[in-house]
């Protein structure tokens, strides 16, 4: 009894940290979108209120990333296959400092491998 007790103690527990698990988390500082990540980041897309065009900058820029946006979407990746690499910094900087969690919505982040990445906004702590 016990030790059936125990597997079921694992297995709660690894399903619990799988299924909550995030690679990415986003937050706002003023204009700039920050971002915390487990995981490479190769390109990314979300759409937004009108808040965030231009978007620019930030680790997208400086890792070769061509950032584009229009009145509702930003995309950004790489056309030599390079990556945001893991870790925090500030990801894009928007085109307004008015832009809220709610302004940014439906975000799509891959890594090298194509594979959709977990995001979240708020903190990792």
């Amino acid at each position: 009894m016990q030790r059936a007790l125990n597997y079921l103690i694992l297995i709660s527990v690894i399903f619990f940290n799988f299924s909550f698990s995030q690679d990415v988390y986003l937050s706002l500082d003023g204009a700039n979108l920050n971002y915390d990540s487990t995981s490479d980041i190769a390109g990314f897309q979300f759409n937004h209120d009108g808040c965030a065009y231009p978007a620019s900058g930030g680790d997208a820029a400086a890792n070769g990333f061509t950032v584009t946006g229009s009145a509702n979407v930003v995309l950004a990746f790489s056309f030599t296959g390079s990556v945001i690499p893991a870790g925090s910094g500030t990801l894009v900087v928007l085109g307004s400092d008015e832009c809220t969690s709610g302004s940014l919505t439906n975000y799509v982040f891959t890594n090298a491998s194509a594979i959709t990445l977990d995001v979240v906004f708020g903190s990792s702590e």
